[in-house]
Order: C-alpha cells, then sequence, then structure tokens
C-alpha cells in the first residue's frame, strides 16, 4: 500500500511522531484503513518519510496503547481497531458514500448486457496481443485518437456504412457522450436543436448542459417530418435514421434527401447518431446520411452492442469546417478512450476479425429476435402493439389496457424482472432481448404477462 495519506510537515510545531500518529488513526477512524490491514514496517517506513525510526516507533507505540494496532511478534504492526466514522457520521454529505451493486435479475430484459453466448476469444487475444508490446502503451495517447485506429475505421465506416471521411477527419473518444460535448463546445452557444423525444435521453442532458433550446420533431411512416422542422426551424437536428418510432423502419431514402436538401437551404447542422447502424439483421442496412452530405453532416458511431459494452469507444466524423475549428483546440483536449483498447481495436479491424464478428451477429440477433417476436405474440397475442427496433436489439411495446406504469416497474423489480422504461408516449415499456439467454425468453414474458394481468384486473 502507498501511504500518501500520511501527512508530515516538518516546519510545524507538532512533533513529528504526532503528525503520524494522527495521519493513521484519521485513516483508521475513517474506514480507509481496515482490520487486519498491515502497516509497514518502522525501518521502511523511516524510509520513506524520511524520518528518524525513534519517531515511527513512538507514534507506533502509542496507537498500540490505545488499541489501534497491534504488534504481532516476527510478523508486524496490523490494524487492530474495526471503527468507521465514515458511516457513522450521517451529516456530512462530503463524507458519506454508499456502495452501489449492480442488480441480478432472473429474467434481464434490459439493455445494458450483450449475449454471452457470444464469445469474443479473438478480441481477447487481440488485447493480450497488445499488451505484450509494452513499447507502445508507455506513452500518451493522441489526442485525436490513435491514427492507426483513425486510419482503420475510415475503410471499415465506408465498407458497412458509406461514411466518406479521412482519418484526418475522424474523432476518438469514450462513447457517443463524451464526442458530445466535444462537438458542442466546437457550436456556438444558445443554438436551437430538434430531435425525437425520449430517442436519446443522454445525448438530451448533454444539449440542456450547453444551454441548447430543445424541440422535438415529428415522425410518419417514412420517417423524420420536414413541416415538422419548419415549425420548430432548428440550428440542429439530431436523427437516428435507423429506426422510425411508428413503424420501426429506415428513414426512407427520399426522405433522408428531403432532410440534406432543407437542412442545407437552411444552415442547419444534421447530427447522425449512427447507433450501431451495421447491426441489421433483418432488412439490409442503408447508407448513412453522412455518405450523400459530407459537408453538413455529423457523423457518430460506436461499439457498444458490436462488441463488448465495456468497450468504451466511440468516434466522430465531422465536416471540414468543424474539423478545422476542431484542430485548433486539439492539444487541449485529453483523449478519453483507452490507448490499449484503441490499438486493439485497430489490429481486430485490419485483421477482418470485427466484420467475422459482425457476420455472427446479425445471425445470432436474427435468430434471437424471431424467439422474442414469436414468444410475444404466443403469450400476448392481440393485447400489445409492438415494433421491432433492430440495431437497439429491443422491442417496444404498447399494452391495449390501461395500468399503472410505476406499479409496473416496482412489480418487475420485486419478482426480478428487469424491463426498460419508455421515454415515448406511444409505448408502455421496451424488451431487450441482447443479454437473456434464449431459453428465459418465454418464461420470462409469462411472468410479466401475470404481473400485467394482476394491474389490469385491479384497474391499477
Amino acid at each position: 500500500m502507498i501511504f500518501d495519506f500520511i501527512e508530515i510537515n516538518k516546519d510545524l510545531k507538532t512533533p513529528i511522531y504526532q503528525q503520524l500518529y494522527d495521519s493513521i488513526k484519521s485513516a483508521i477512524e475513517c474506514g480507509g484503513l481496515k482490520k487486519d490491514s498491515k502497516l509497514p514496517s518502522i525501518r521502511k517506513l523511516s524510509s520513506d518519510l524520511e524520518v528518524s525510526k525513534t519517531t515511527v516507533e513512538n507514534a507506533y507505540n502509542q496507537l498500540c496503547v490505545e488499541g489501534y494496532i497491534k504488534n504481532k511478534p516476527q510478523k508486524g504492526y496490523y490494524v487492530e481497531a474495526d471503527i468507521n466514522l465514515i458511516s457513522i457520521n450521517k451529516t456530512n454529505p462530503i463524507l458519506k458514500s454508499e456502495k452501489k451493486i449492480q442488480k441480478m435479475y432472473k429474467y434481464d430484459f434490459g439493455s445494458r448486457k450483450i449475449d454471452y453466448s457470444l464469445t469474443l476469444l479473438d478480441w481477447k487475444r487481440t488485447v493480450k496481443n497488445i499488451l505484450n508490446k509494452e513499447y507502445l502503451l508507455k506513452s500518451y495517447g493522441e489526442h485525436q485518437g490513435e491514427f492507426v485506429l483513425r486510419k482503420s475505421l475510415e475503410k471499415y465506416s465506408f465498407s458497412v456504412r458509406g461514411v466518406n471521411s479521412t482519418a484526418e477527419n475522424i474523432v476518438i473518444g469514450a462513447g457517443t457522450q463524451s464526442l458530445l460535448y466535444i462537438l458542442c463546445g466546437l457550436i456556438d452557444i444558445k443554438k436551437t436543436i430538434a430531435l425525437e423525444k425520449g430517442a436519446f435521453i443522454q445525448a438530451e442532458q448533454i444539449f440542456k448542459d450547453f444551454g441548447y433550446k430543445i424541440f422535438y420533431y415529428n415522425s410518419d411512416d417514412s420517417g423524420i417530418e420536414i413541416n415538422s422542422l419548419k415549425k420548430i426551424n432548428p440550428d440542429i437536428v439530431l436523427i437516428n435514421p435507423n429506426f422510425n418510432i411508428i413503424n420501426g423502419m429506415n428513414t426512407t431514402i427520399n426522405r433522408r434527401i428531403e432532410l440534406i436538401n432543407w437542412c442545407k437551404e437552411n444552415n442547419c447542422l444534421i447530427i447522425e447518431d449512427d447507433y450501431n447502424g451495421e447491426l441489421r439483421y433483418i432488412t439490409r442496412p442503408v447508407h448513412c446520411i453522412q455518405s450523400f452530405d459530407i459537408d453538413n453532416t455529423v457523423y457518430i458511431g460506436s461499439f457498444s452492442k458490436i462488441l463488448l459494452p465495456s468497450v468504451r469507444i466511440g468516434y466522430m466524423v465531422m465536416p471540414e469546417k468543424l474539423i478545422k475549428l476542431y484542430s485548433k483546440r486539439l492539444s487541449n483536449y485529453n483523449q478519453t478512450a483507452s490507448k490499449t483498447e484503441q490499438l486493439a481495436l485497430s489490429e481486430y479491424i485490419n485483421q477482418g476479425l470485427l466484420e467475422k464478428h459482425l457476420r455472427k451477429l446479425r445471425r445470432q440477433y436474427a435468430e434471437k429476435s424471431k424467439i422474442m417476436v414469436t414468444a410475444l405474440n404466443k403469450i400476448f397475442k392481440d393485447k400489445i402493439y409492438s415494433v421491432l427496433n433492430e440495431t437497439a436489439l429491443n422491442i417496444m411495446i404498447k399494452y391495449n389496457e390501461r395500468f399503472d406504469k410505476a406499479k409496473l416497474y416496482e412489480l418487475c423489480e420485486e419478482r426480478q424482472i428487469n424491463i426498460i422504461k419508455s421515454n415515448s408516449e406511444n409505448f408502455d415499456f421496451i424488451l431487450s432481448f441482447s443479454g437473456i439467454d434464449d431459453e428465459n425468453i418465454e418464461s420470462g414474458l409469462k411472468e410479466l404477462k401475470k404481473i400485467l394481468n394482476i394491474l389490469t384486473k385491479k384497474g391499477l
């Protein structure tokens, strides 16, 4: 253990041994040093702190007398007291700490996991290979993201999504949120942004943080309604063209062109959140909006569902007018994505392993979505209206009877069923099939139906 918490000031009138005694005593009382923790030997601590052995010995002896520590012959000094004043002091919000443990569910229809049957042995081997190249890891990463990864993404994003970019136009970050923070910092404040209500709460929060005026556009069967944009007249529009909240389909090509033309005419920037755009398994992927409009569209992609949720790497392709502004400030931005994972991802892409894994994912999730849809139709029949969101790996549910949504979430928690709250007025809840085992889908839906039957029969 490193004992940097020990504060020694030789300029003070307080004896050094007293300062040492006070620091260790405080660490024990606040829970920083737990019972049975081993303390450094007198010789080691005196050397590390550059004080005499007598000073350390006097402090240790006093702590022993008071029962804070204990000297075990031929073993050393150990913490004896078992107290934690942090948990006792409820009035100090700075000291109060609450340990949160991720809850495990019997039936997990949440979106924070992927299918564990999709083993990533190739990814693990690639990461291990990078870790063995120590010379690559002994320096800070590039501010904009590792050039080798940006070069790999230039080819990959074009092959799977039709993105037109160069490595110089790509910015790497630890997910979409961190990239949006950079983007918003490049755009003037007090802007008006149009987005789909409930579609991306995390992004919406960032725009609120920057003081943007937020409006919600409408959608129809073809995608975003241009007439609703005309009423808002926004400076920016955020769109996920891969999912239409009305029918779950892509925004049609005609509507995409209509959006591009309107935005150009009205000096409106497009932010394209291409969330898992390549993860299509029923319909064929449609080229991104950015492929038709490189001058006025910011493209954002990520790998949270394609690789692992814990691999926090996203990338943003900026038009020339914004990348020039970003380049002037480049040195002021610290890179938020792991250099190790960036280098591993580059190698993973260059060896063709990511495309191989993507093909496997499409087959796996195509089968899983069929199991989910079949089970929903079998169990709920005509009691629900559902829309499949391929790229998000979930199904949005509208129940045909009234019930108390808050009570539904409460009862699901009690019965170890994890469902997703819907932020849309058009749907009551969302069920993801990304992390639940195939054999648990039907039984989980049956338990969910029991809860809904209780709520609707009681009229809650």
